[in-house]
């Protein structure tokens, strides 16, 4: 009796569960019935089966019907199997029905499955979008520097947003045309009193081709007055030239004082040669006495003539003369 009792209940919860999802199917087809939206019940089920929500593929196939766009059940499963945001791509596909622009499911899919925004895609092909691009430097012929801000109107291009660059390609080569433009200025008031020249030059560049976005305008912000590099390169360049010339006075001084250590060197060298060669003539003068070459009358004759050099010596040289010999 208590198994059965126990059957019992297991089969009650069996069937419970069972009419709470057949009933949870039959309410879905129901609500597709009354929308119009063809989705067979067994369609319906056999979607849990391959791992498909039944709610969202059902209430995605109403929401287009309703819109009056035709998409078939078997589109929106694929879809969401190959990782889409189906909800996302219909409500992209009923903005751009609404809005006249021309938008196929298969563009929709491909936009989704590239990691973008579709609908945000078509909002911003409804509503331009403004692009702030940071502050840009660029330096006149003149040498004064300009700084740059700018915005940028731009529009999502659909065609072009499968493989298109994005916002960053757009503001770095906008950042590129307004410093070329700067650059090329002969002088910085040229820029300050007509700043819409920037504007009108970037512009011709076009800047937006092969972007995802379509450039529909680019204006000047603001405009300021930076530093004049072109004085400070000057100065940095003089001061460089200084210390170069500093250098190489520097490595002549050290040259030359190298050369008069030189000379010194070679003085004392030549100053020892001749100490070396007096000492020598006591040597020949007591050689020349031993072997009779020079006699007594001979020696006192050489030492009255060494002395009245040395007399006429010091008449010559005055007392203050600061070269006199010590």
């Amino acid at each position: 009796m208590d198994i059965m009792f126990i059957l019992i209940i297991i089969a009650g919860i069996i069937g419970l569960v069972l009419f709470y999802f057949i009933f949870a199917y039959i309410a879905l087809w129901v609500q597709a019935l009354v929308s119009g939206a063809k989705v067979g019940l067994m369609n319906i089920i056999f979607m849990r089966f391959r791992k498909v929500p039944p709610k969202l593929i059902v209430e995605s196939k109403i929401m287009a019907v309703k819109a009056g766009i035709e998409i078939p059940t078997d589109d929106l499963e694929s879809h969401y199997l190959a990782g889409g945001n189906v909800a996302r791509v219909v409500q992209a596909l009923i903005a751009a029905d609404k809005a006249n622009i021309e938008l196929i499911f298969n563009r929709a899919v491909a936009i989704d499955l590239a990691g973008r925004d579709v609908l945000e895609a078509v909002q911003m092909s409804v509503n331009p979008k403004v692009i702030e691009t940071p502050l840009v430097a660029a330096m006149a012929k003149d040498g004064i520097q300009l700084k740059a801000l700018s915005r940028v109107t731009v529009r999502a291009n659909i065609d072009r947003l499968v493989g298109g660059a994005g916002e960053e390609t757009i503001l770095a080569r906008v950042g590129e045309g307004i410093v070329t433009t700067i650059g090329s200025a002969v002088t910085h008031k040229e820029v300050l009193e007509n700043p819409d020249t920037i504007s009108k030059t970037v512009l011709k560049k076009g800047l937006d081709s092969g972007t995802a976005y379509e450039i529909l305008s680019i204006d000047i912000a603001d405009v300021d007055v930076g530093k004049n590099i072109g004085a400070e390169l000057e100065t940095d360049r003089a001061e460089a030239d200084k210390k170069i010339a500093q250098a190489k006075a520097e490595e002549k001084r050290a040259m030359a004082f190298a050369q008069e250590q030189e000379m010194k060197a070679r003085v004392q060298e030549m100053r020892a040669k001749v100490v070396e060669a007096e000492a020598q003539v006591p040597l020949a003068m007591a050689d020349a006495f031993r072997s009779g070459n020079l006699g007594v009358m001979d020696y006192y004759k050489m030492q009255n003539i060494s002395a009245d050099t040395k007399m006429r010596d010091q008449i010559a040289t005055p007392e203050s003369d600061p070269e006199k010999p010590q």
